[in-house]
């Protein structure tokens, strides 16, 4: 399968419909969110209709909003290519350090963060809210991107 990202390929409904897909433990972002995101010039999406990362750089940081992957392309290296552009993307706006807060109960996530150079800088109690479950912990990340 060709791996190669088409950026002009994804749309906010894309990534409203990959996030509710991604996200059922939480409630997914809708459409109207992610284009009233994207009408900021500080936030850029990378990404096609398989997975994304939304991302915003401020001064000399960027942190992470969000990132998804279709359950049906996962566990294929996409998340990895993702993280990659969205990180060069970055540097590229000036960005020498990357943030992303994690639920502490993604294991996944945490393992494709650790492996990409992300360690641990702090936790949010509390901070993301289950359907069905009491709120879970966010832990903080952090990368040095130069």
């Amino acid at each position: 399968m060709d791996k190669a990202l088409d950026p002009d390929a994804i749309s906010p409904e894309d990534m409203a419909c990959i996030h509710t897909a991604a996200f059922t433990q939480s409630r997914p972002w809708s459409v109207a969110e992610f284009a009233d995101l994207l009408n900021s010039p500080l936030i850029f999406a990378v990404g096609d209709s398989r997975g994304f990362a939304l991302v915003r750089v401020i001064a000399d940081e960027a942190e992470l909003l969000t990132i998804a992957t279709d359950p049906l392309h996962q566990r294929q290296g996409l998340g990895r290519i993702i993280m990659g552009a969205w990180q060069d993307q970055a540097r590229a706006r000036g960005a020498e350090d990357a943030f992303l807060e994690v639920a502490a109960d993604n294991t996944p996530a945490q393992a494709l963060y650790l492996s990409d150079g992300f360690a641990s800088c702090g936790r949010r109690t509390g901070y993301y809210s289950r359907k069905t479950a009491p709120s879970v912990d966010a832990i903080v990340m952090r990368k040095a991107l130069r």
